[in-house]
């Protein structure tokens, strides 16, 4: 008798069915197991499922099975709160078309030149991801045109609400055909969201695992500091509890900028993510995260919204958050797809009212008092094993990820284990090398043609 979570037992197309195989996608979590069906079927859907579900890949496959790639036309539409959900998205949607020939997906945001997006859309995209805020003013160009639209998707909704998006929401359903395929992905469900269904959506399936979601095994710990020591406390935790990626958070920018330059000063490899970077700096920040070129991320909670790091080992509370529940979606980073994490505080006296805030909105776990253990040397973890090349030609050079892994391993270059993720955009590339290898790899970029072109690279620090 067939697997019912096995991805073979749908009605998918045999490429998309291939490709899932090749990339390691043999069974079906929780909510793709409860959604695809009805998605794949093509009915509303309204799904509650915490983030790092595999909500993404549930809605991607559900649209990618029914896209025409022959009709150069919108037909999907891909809403998300903020712009790095959307880059991870429109990412994770084309590692899930690989198998399809000829298709076209384009991330439109805020805080991107809208010169080079009109370019990209002088030949319509078959999917669109965006945020509310440019996918609007691209509908006001009519340089994005919704007529042929078959399936819209809102994505976070709760958090687009929460950022407020409604009005932005309201004037894109303007552009979109009544008949359509509505899907709504959600962590919580306040009234707000049961109004947005009730607007854009027919009679959509509702569906909610998050009860049966297997809670995240998350060592909680809390440690007292003084305002004066707290710099050193935290290269005492890192060294203590950290891995290969580490999330700190700060509630300011300014902190972000500040303990981050700390960091560096005291040999360790941290980067900062906050909202005074330029959009191009914030995605170079998220690509040497993921891609393990740096090993502790520093950030804000706004900076962060979408990021979606597998693998992340610890969360660490440079300072608490203003209210509980941002605390408890800070931790939920860590301990993803089953696996142990651990989320380290560093709490002030001042601050200690909060944290007891955050016990009570967590009556079940076990939050802990420790002192930091004392750890003379940060341990092999917390050097980074990646180093990553910047190329000056992306996806508008029509560059794949196989001519970039081509043309580093050819003739003598550097051996294909030692070439780690490799993430294209429109005008640059980045390859994650092993360090070790990295002057290598340069030297084997600049004497080397990509396509017949040779491209700048140089090592991203």
């Amino acid at each position: 008798m067939p697997d019912p979570s096995k991805f073979s037992t749908l009605p998918l197309h045999p490429a998309l069915l291939s490709n899932l195989a090749a990339i390691g996608y043999h069974e079906m979590t929780l909510v793709q197991a409860e959604a695809l069906p009805h998605l794949l079927n093509g009915t509303d859907v309204l799904a509650r499922a915490k983030t790092g579900s595999g909500k993404t890949a549930a809605y991607g496959l559900g649209l990618l099975n029914k896209l025409d790639p022959a009709r150069f036309q919108t037909q999907a539409l891909v809403l998300c709160p903020t712009r790095e959900l959307a880059d991870q998205v429109a990412k994770e949607i084309r590692r899930l078309a690989r198998g399809i020939p000829n298709l076209k997906i384009l991330a439109l945001c805020g805080g991107s030149p809208l010169r080079a997006q009109l370019a990209s859309l002088q030949h319509s995209p078959h999917i669109v991801v965006g945020t509310p805020g440019r996918i609007l003013k691209h509908l006001g160009k009519q340089s994005v045109v919704l007529s042929a639209l078959t399936t819209l998707v809102i994505d976070e909704a709760d958090r687009m609400l929460d950022m407020g998006f409604a009005d932005e929401l309201d004037a894109i359903l303007a552009f979109v055909p009544s008949e359509r395929q509505t899907l709504l992905f959600s962590a919580t469900y306040p009234a707000s969201i049961a109004a947005v269904s009730h607007r854009v959506q027919r009679n959509p399936v509702v569906i909610d695992v998050t009860d049966e979601e297997q809670p995240a095994e998350i060592e909680q710990v809390w440690c007292s500091v003084t305002r004066e020591n707290r710099n050193r406390e935290l290269i005492r935790a890192l060294r203590a509890w950290g891995g290969a990626l580490n999330l700190v958070f700060c509630n300011t920018r300014a902190d972000c900028a500040k303990v981050s330059d700390y960091l560096v000063a005291h040999d360790i490899a941290a980067i900062a993510l906050h909202g005074d970077l330029e959009q191009d700096a914030r995605t170079e920040v998220l690509v040497r995260f993921a891609n393990r070129s740096t090993t502790v991320l520093v950030a804000t909670d706004v900076a962060a919204r979408g990021l979606d790091v597998k693998d992340l080992d610890a969360v660490f509370n440079y300072e608490l958050p203003q209210q509980a529940e941002v605390y408890v979606h800070r931790i939920g980073r860590t301990a993803r797809a089953g696996k142990r994490g651990v989320a380290v505080s560093l709490v002030d006296p001042h601050e200690e009212w909060r944290w007891q805030e955050i016990g009570e909105l967590q009556p079940n776990a076990a939050l802990k008092k420790t002192a930091i253990p004392d750890v003379q040397e940060p341990s092999d973890a917390l050097r980074p094993t990646m180093t990553t090349l910047q190329i000056n030609g992306g996806r508008s050079n029509k560059l794949r990820p196989g001519d970039l892994l081509g043309t580093l391993t050819a003739e003598g270059g550097v051996s294909g284990d030692s070439v780690g993720s490799i993430d294209l955009f429109d005008r640059y590339s980045y390859v994650a090398v092993r360090r070790a290898a990295a002057a290598k790899a340069l030297r084997q970029l600049a004497n080397h043609p990509i396509k017949g072109k040779r491209y700048r690279a140089r090592v991203r620090k």
